[in-house]
């Protein structure tokens, strides 16, 4: 397994999946791809974007973005992992998906909400997709999960 992809939302589920990919990546020797998914600039896709302070608060949240998944990388360089961070816009899933192939991943690792009845129906569901359409395996992992070190403290 040379090249485990992981996609993040940085929500709270963020340490879980990252405790997981460590240890895959330490297992197999892994090249670890650290990505995640930015709305995509407005002015760019031809929204129509709003007025300036709206427009330099989505250039702000994209910066602290960005900075976000590189001191992530970063800690996990200093750990030993050839770790990269990529953020990119587009559709979460089917940009996860091409940016999987396009880095010839061996395994896509991603974190499931739990989102069920209405909510799923209206906003879909990430890691449904990702299963759907991927190339290679998923390893999923749960809103509920906790490593057996966080059970322990």
């Amino acid at each position: 397994m040379k090249n485990i992809v992981v996609a993040l939302d940085f929500s709270q589920i963020t340490p879980a999946i990252i405790t997981q990919a460590e240890t895959l990546v330490l297992a197999f020797n892994s090249k670890l791809w650290l990505i995640h998914i930015a709305e995509p600039d407005p002015d760019f896709v031809g929204f129509k974007t709003g007025p300036q302070p709206k427009r330099d608060r989505w250039a702000q949240e994209f910066r602290r973005e960005h900075q976000q998944i590189q001191d992530l990388a970063e800690e996990l360089r200093q750990k030993g992992l050839d770790t990269v961070a990529l953020l990119t816009q587009g559709s979460t899933v089917e940009t996860i998906l091409a940016e999987a192939k396009k880095l010839a991943a061996d395994l896509i690792i991603i974190g499931s909400h739990g989102r069920s009845g209405i909510e799923k129906f209206f906003v879909g569901s990430v890691s449904e997709g990702i299963l759907h359409g991927a190339h290679c395996p998923v390893l999923v992992i749960p809103a509920s999960w906790r490593s057996p070190e966080t059970l322990e403290n």
